[in-house]
């Protein structure tokens, strides 16, 4: 090894271990190299050393031909002799990585890093990135983006690529302007459950809460309304809907800003979210892209690690799991996806050009821009020529340090000739053409022109205070304007309407001993029992509401919100029961003394409420850092439950407020346990939709978007989070295949407490006369990609270096960044040793060529009916799930090999509504996608055409009473 390249090394923090092949470019210099010679290169200032403890004062934003990987030849953990030797976890990190380099160091002098690559699951390389605008539904957004960029110069371009720097502007991240050709600067905020660090804006249930309602129109209207405040406050870009993490690890911090813990069910909520959303001009985000399951390890240094952990996923699972919900975003048109913080197949996720340019860009038809997640982009060159098109916030390595890996290090890497012109007139067209598509171009333009661009500050809650906080700039200016944007203006209803029908219908009824609903007429009563039932210290007390104090609404960390308001269920229930004759008492406490339980003796009925709280990995309470360290309730919930139940002079109600699935195994059985309701995380609305479900204004139908296991190792050891690390790279194989969740449990025969898509209602409902359609024959294969709209690069034309250089007397910000070089003697020409395969012509896959992937994968092969019937005394809702079996004994036809199906999947849903003794018959249609599985070796969607598909319909993944064969 060179000095040079000892001296990188050591300037890396040896931030680039295990690198696959597509990935050993992502270390060089974004302006690239003078010499011809790799290992003569110098780094230059894009490269600098990351901090081991970088998280700024104020919280940052967290934002994912053959098989991919061979995973049974990954690496096998290290030996975790520290767990039991010492307790503290980040100890144990601390001296597993001081081990691991003083070993490595005695061994081969610094050497060891390169010899721990794992020897298989290599992500393979995919260039060039494929052009936009070759879709006709965008033909027009890119006519005008075309011409729109043809005008910009180089440092436009640049600076529309590039964030301005943490905390530099207004919104949690703020592009650059192309001012010449009046292209503002977009703003983007969080997030998926309400905005993030503003006023006046609702804080709605969470992802998991709006797929547990099973309702496409909810889904869709939940959309609408947020997509309508951030209109409102000014916002471009809603960093939202979550599908990534899918929910792999039951006890994963961020599984709760997704919808459920099946690809079919997370698809169709982020498409009804997205068309929501995008319903009202504002660009939606489909992150995190893509197998980012869990919180530990993945980020670089926000562990102790120099290196974030890599998901190793085999490629059929990838397709049919993991990126389906992401294909589904593509199809509803999203302008913008987000790439994710860990490593895919050993190379970092934000420069896996396998992921970006040849599945998301060329298989998917993605004509929008991709994004980083907040300082995963870890590459300047490389992950330019991997398909990045935007670097948020901005800075490089290191929050608010102003040293972009783009910036004007990408301006001199288009000059060098590093990054070729096309690559970045391709990236600006993609966020104008996303710009115009969600015709943006009509907004009301910003100061000094107009009044329009965001009108909040992330950073502050003053109405007058610094327009760019983390700069040395003393400048001042209305900064909140504090528009209420929660609606209730004519033709905008109020949107607590949504966020309670919302958290009402993702309230799930998993027992009732003839317990609900309750009566307001008859005298009782009744108590409230628990912490999680009151208000605590208030909802915002605790910063990206990191704690579990009072009734819990949402989980923590940017996918949080600054709650307006918050019902909890004491209150909303007093308010609920309009009748002078029941007496509520309250006990808003989890440790209950011999006198409170005596008091208890005197109700006649008693409601008891528990929680389990997580979130993102940068913030932590009680010992959980992001991910559960269990599926327990916390705060002694179990002990509560079963010491109310012992106690109260009646029948106990349980009500549970979660991030995901948990335990109830101590207590669901107890005979005085008549009622359990698992409410999720209901978000402003939670004591007055409980209420709604409680007293059955509304009836009980929300259904388990997860199951819930007896306990963690019912999951399987897949579903296990990875809490020490194995590795200098932490690897996580995905052995388990499409084995997640009910999958899981099915193939092992393991007996769920409450299965997937289990809820019960207030009436009784009948499945029958379940009738098959064939709308298509049996084919192996979708008809040929189509030709698309002809895909149309730049000139290729280098402008001269003089036009980049800063302005001559312009005062720049300390830390902002800036697209401008200072001197043309910066801009050396020279060979770059492009990545492995970036001459290598690709191509096309033949499951592309539309949004989505190749159209015929989406056209109905079959449809099925089934008659509904409400036998019972209500109305009620019942949701009407199909699942598929796929057919036995299908091998890969070029090779033999057998193909393994679990024993059945989620592939249709829809939730009606029935009067007593109502009846309606319900069509569910099934694609040829549906009907078909990724083939490894064909590099396309196939069906198989011998054999017989099962077809069943019924009320949850283990009570199908219907079954037809195709």
């Amino acid at each position: 090894m060179s000095a040079a390249r000892q001296e990188y090394q050591a300037v890396q923090g040896q931030d680039l271990l295990n690198e696959s092949e597509d990935s050993k470019h992502l270390r060089e210099p974004i302006g690239g190299f003078s010499s011809e010679d790799e290992d003569d290169a110098s780094p230059t200032e894009a490269l600098h050393k990351s901090q081991l403890d970088g998280t700024p004062r104020r919280s940052p934003p967290r934002k994912g031909e053959h098989t991919t990987i061979d995973v049974s030849k990954a690496r096998r953990p290290w030996r975790r002799f520290c767990a039991c030797l010492i307790p503290s976890k980040r100890v144990c990190i601390l001296i597993t990585i001081v081990l691991a380099a003083v070993i490595g160091a005695a061994i081969g002098g610094g050497a060891w890093v390169y010899k721990s690559a794992p020897k298989d699951g290599l992500s393979p390389p995919w260039y060039p990135t494929p052009v936009g605008g070759t879709v006709e539904n965008w033909k027009r957004s890119y006519e005008l983006a075309r011409q729109m960029v043809g005008k910009m110069s180089l440092v436009e371009k640049v600076n529309i690529t590039t964030g301005t720097g943490w905390s530099m502007n207004m919104c949690v991240g703020n592009t650059g302007t192309a001012d010449s050709v009046g292209f503002p600067s977009l703003c983007l905020q969080d997030g998926p459950l309400g905005i993030r660090f503003t006023d006046h804006a609702s804080s709605f249930p969470a992802g998991v809460t709006v797929g547990a309602t099973w309702s496409h129109e909810l889904m869709r209207a939940h959309g609408v309304a947020h997509g309508r405040e951030a209109r409102l406050k000014g916002i471009h870009v809603l960093l939202g809907p979550c599908m990534g993490p899918i929910g792999r690890n039951p006890a994963g911090g961020r599984n709760w800003e997704g919808f459920g813990s099946d690809p079919v069910l997370q698809a169709v909520g982020a498409y009804e979210t997205i068309q929501g959303i995008q319903s009202e001009n504002v660009m939606a985000t489909a992150k995190h892209y893509v197998g980012n399951e869990q919180e530990h390890f993945r980020q670089s240094f926000e562990w102790g690690l120099p290196n974030a952990m890599s998901s190793n996923i085999d490629d059929r699972t990838l397709h049919e799991l993991y990126a389906w919900p992401f294909a589904e975003s593509v199809r509803a048109g999203v302008a913008s996806v987000m790439c994710s913080y860990q490593m895919v197949n050993n190379s970092y996720a934000c420069g896996n050009s396998k992921l970006m340019n040849g599945i998301l860009k060329d298989e998917l038809g993605f004509q929008g821009f991709v994004q980083s997640d907040w300082l995963a982009q870890r590459s300047g060159v490389g992950s330019a020529l991997a398909g990045l098109d935007m670097s948020m916030p901005g800075d490089g390595l290191g929050w608010a340090d102003g040293k972009s890996l783009w910036g004007k290090q990408l301006s001199l890497a288009v000059l060098n000739r590093s990054v070729p012109i096309e690559r970045l007139d391709d990236m600006a067209t993609r966020i104008v053409a996303s710009w115009y598509q969600m015709g943006q171009d009509k907004w009301e333009k910003p100061a000094p022109e107009g009044k329009g661009g965001p009108n909040f500050s992330s950073f502050s809650t003053k109405e007058i205070d610094l327009l760019h906080p983390a700069s040395n700039s003393d400048e001042k200016g209305v900064v909140n304007r504090f528009v209420d944007v929660q609606g209730g203006n004519p033709g905008d209803p109020p949107h607590k309407i949504v966020a309670r029908k919302v958290a009402a219908e993702g309230t799930v009824l998993v027992k009732n001993d003839g317990m609900l609903p309750l009566s307001r007429n008859r005298s009782a009563t009744i108590a409230i029992v628990g912490e999680d039932a009151g208000p605590g210290e208030g909802p915002n007390v605790c910063e990206d509401r990191a704690c579990n104090q009072g009734t819990l609404g949402s989980g923590w960390g940017s996918g949080a919100s600054e709650f307006p308001y918050l019902v909890d269920p004491a209150s909303g229930f007093k308010a609920a029961v309009k009748n002078a004759s029941i007496k509520v008492n309250t006990y808003l406490q989890n440790d209950l003394d011999q006198d409170i339980r005596a008091k208890l003796k005197l109700n006649d009925l008693c409601i008891v409420f528990a929680n389990a709280i997580a979130g993102e990995g940068f913030r932590s309470w009680n010992g959980i850092r992001g991910d559960r360290n269990d599926l327990n309730l916390q705060k002694g919930g179990d002990d509560l439950i079963i010491a109310t139940t012992e106690s109260c002079g009646g029948p106990t109600i349980v009500v549970i407020h979660a991030v995901g699935p948990v335990i109830v195994e101590k207590w669901a059985d107890l005979p005085g346990v008549k009622a359990i309701l698992l409410a999720n995380l209901p978000g402003q609305e939670s004591g007055n939709a409980l209420a709604d479900v409680l007293f059955g204004n509304v009836d009980a139908s929300g259904r388990l978007p997860y199951t819930l296991g007896k306990s963690l190792g019912d999951y399987g050891p897949g579903a296990q989070i990875l809490y020490y690390p194995n590795g200098a790279v932490p690897q996580v194989d995905f052995n388990e295949s499409l084995y997640i969740d009910y999958r899981h449990f099915d193939k092992n025969e393991i007996e769920p407490r409450y299965e997937f898509g289990f809820g019960l209602s207030y009436t009784t409902f009948e499945l029958s006369d379940l009738v098959l359609k064939k709308l298509k024959p049996k084919s192996a294969l979708p008809a040929p990609r189509l030709n698309e709209v002809p895909a149309t690069a730049s000139s290729g034309d280098v402008p001269d270096p003089s036009t980049a250089v800063l302005p001559a007397g312009f005062r720049r910000l300390k830390k902002y960044i800036y697209p401008w070089i200072e001197s043309t003697k910066l801009v050396k020409k020279g060979r770059y040793p492009y990545p492995r395969g970036y001459d290598e012509p690709q191509t096309p896959s033949p499951a592309g060529g539309a949004e989505g992937g190749n159209p015929d994968l989406f056209e109905p092969v079959i449809e099925v009916a089934v008659r509904v019937n409400n036998t019972g005394k209500r109305s009620g809702k019942e949701v009407v799930q199909l699942y598929l079996s796929f057919p036995d004994n299908v091998v890969e036809p070029s090779t033999g090999e057998p193909i393994d199906f679990p024993p059945k999947v989620l592939r249709n849903f829809k939730k009606v509504e029935l009067k007593r003794g109502g009846s309606q018959v319900v069509k569910l249609g099934l694609t040829r996608k549906d009907l078909s599985y990724w083939s490894t070796v064909q590099q396309n969607w196939v069906m198989p055409v011998e054999g017989e598909f099962k077809i069943r319909v019924g009320r949850s993944s283990r009570d199908l009473p219907l079954e037809v064969v195709f």
